[in-house]
C-alpha cells in the first residue's frame, strides 16, 4: 500500500515539474536541460558523409599540396633580345640622310611552364613543346626560389613529353600513380605556374572524361601536336600550367598537364601518366627515348574509299625509308600494309597506333596487298632515334 502511494507521489511531482517546464516559469525549460540529459528521438541522424564531406576535401586537397607542392618546378627561359632599331638623320650626306642604328641588347628571364620532379639526382618531367627550342637555354626554378640551369633536355619523338636534366641531387620527388585506373568524376588537382606569372597555382575539379583527342601546343613556342588518349579535366589548367602534375587525391600524379581548350571554359588535357611511365623505363634502361621504327611514309584508305575504288582498307605506302625496317622487309611503294600481326588496319586504329604500341627489337608480320594478292612480309622494328 505504502509503495503505491510512493509511485502516485512521484508521478504526481513530475507532472507538475513538467508543467512548471513546459510553462517556462521561473526561467525554466527544455533546452536547459539538453545539455545534462540526451533525449531520444526519432529524427534520422545526418549520414557523416553529409556531415563532413565539405572539410574532408578541403582537408584532402591541403594535405596534397603540402606533400607534393616541394616536388613541383617552374621551368623558365633566358636569353638576350634586341631593342628597336634607331633611325637617325644625317644632314651632311644629301644622298644618304638616314641610317639605322642598331638597338641595345638586353638580357632576359621569362616563367613559360611547370614541371615536376622524378628522380631525386635532378630528373624534371615537363612537355616537349614547352621546350622545342634547340638553341634557347631553359632554367629549372624549385619551391625555395633556386635556380638551375638545364644540363640536357631529352624530347620524345612520339608524346608531349620531355625529360630535363639538372645538377642537383636530394630532391624531393612525386609519387606516380596508376592512369589506367582513373575513374570519371573523381577529384583531380593541378599545380603549376599559372600565365607564366603566378607560380605554385593550385586549382582543383574532376576527371572529366578520358580517351579524348586534342592538338596541344604552347603560346611561347607557337607549337602544335596531335595527341590521342588524353584526359580531360574541368580543373583549370592556365598557359604556363604545362608540364605541371595532375594529382588524384592520393597525391599520386596521375597525368601531365599539356593543353586547355581555346574555344571552351574550364576544358583541360593532360597526358596519361602510364604513357610516362613506360617513357621513363625506356629512359633509365637506354638513356634516351627508343620509339619503334618501321619507316615507311603512308596514307590511310578509309573503308568507304576502299569500297569504292575496290581496294582493301589499310595504310597506302607512299614511300619506303631506305635501309628502315621495310625496305628490309620488301615493303614496297604503293603497297598497301592491311594487318599488322594479324591486327586489321583502319582509320580508327592506323600504321602508327599499332607500331607504337610495339617495343624496339619486336619482329612484326605485315600483311600487305599488291599486285591483286596478299603476302606476309616479315620485319625487325628498329628504333627511331637512329
Amino acid at each position: 500500500m505504502k509503495s503505491s502511494k510512493l509511485v502516485l507521489l512521484i508521478a504526481a511531482f513530475l507532472l507538475v515539474v513538467g508543467g512548471v517546464v513546459s510553462s517556462g516559469a521561473f526561467g525554466l525549460n527544455w533546452r536547459l536541460f539538453e545539455k545534462y540529459i540526451k533525449f531520444p528521438t526519432t529524427q534520422t541522424p545526418l549520414s557523416p558523409a553529409t556531415d563532413v564531406r565539405v572539410t574532408n576535401e578541403e582537408s584532402v586537397v591541403i594535405d596534397v599540396v603540402d606533400r607534393v607542392s616541394p616536388s613541383v618546378v617552374t621551368i623558365g627561359i633566358k636569353g638576350t633580345r634586341r631593342l628597336g632599331d634607331i633611325l637617325e638623320l644625317n644632314p651632311f650626306d644629301p644622298f644618304s640622310p638616314f641610317r639605322r642604328r642598331p638597338g641595345k641588347t638586353q638580357e632576359f628571364e621569362q616563367d613559360i611552364a611547370s614541371g615536376f620532379i622524378v628522380e631525386s639526382n635532378g630528373l624534371i618531367i615537363t612537355n616537349k613543346h614547352v621546350v622545342s627550342g634547340t638553341d634557347s637555354q631553359y632554367q629549372v626554378i624549385t619551391k625555395d626560389d633556386k635556380t638551375y640551369e638545364v644540363q640536357k633536355i631529352y624530347r620524345d619523338p612520339a608524346n608531349d613529353l620531355a625529360i630535363l636534366k639538372i645538377n642537383a641531387t636530394g630532391l624531393p620527388t612525386v609519387e606516380l600513380g596508376d592512369s589506367d585506373q582513373i575513374k570519371v568524376g573523381q577529384l583531380a588537382i593541378a599545380i603549376g605556374t599559372a600565365l607564366g606569372q603566378f607560380r605554385h597555382t593550385v586549382t582543383t575539379g574532376v576527371i572529366s572524361g578520358v580517351g579524348r583527342g586534342i592538338t596541344a601546343g604552347g603560346p611561347f613556342e607557337g607549337y602544335v601536336e596531335r595527341l590521342d588518349n588524353v584526359i580531360q579535366t574541368d580543373a583549370a589548367i592556365n598557359p604556363g600550367n604545362s608540364g605541371g602534375p595532375l594529382l588524384n587525391s592520393s597525391g599520386q600524379v596521375i597525368g601531365v598537364n599539356t593543353a586547355i581548350s581555346g574555344n571552351a571554359e574550364n576544358i583541360g588535357f593532360a597526358i596519361p601518366i602510364n604513357v610516362l611511365k613506360d617513357a621513363l623505363s625506356n629512359f633509365n634502361a637506354t638513356g634516351q627515348f627508343n620509339r619503334p621504327f618501321l619507316g615507311v611514309q603512308y596514307q590511310m584508305i578509309p573503308r568507304q574509299t576502299a569500297i569504292l575504288n575496290d581496294l582493301p582498307e589499310g595504310a597506302y605506302i607512299a614511300e619506303v625509308v631506305s635501309g628502315s625496317p621495310a625496305d628490309r622487309a620488301g615493303v614496297q611503294a604503293d603497297d598497301i600494309v592491311t594487318k599488322i600481326d594479324g591486327e586489321k588496319l583502319s582509320a580508327d586504329n592506323d600504321l602508327a597506333k599499332i607500331i607504337g604500341k610495339k617495343k624496339v627489337g619486336d619482329k612484326v608480320i605485315l600483311t600487305v596487298w599488291r599486285e591483286d594478292k596478299e603476302q606476309a612480309l616479315t620485319a625487325i622494328l628498329g628504333n627511331q632515334n637512329e
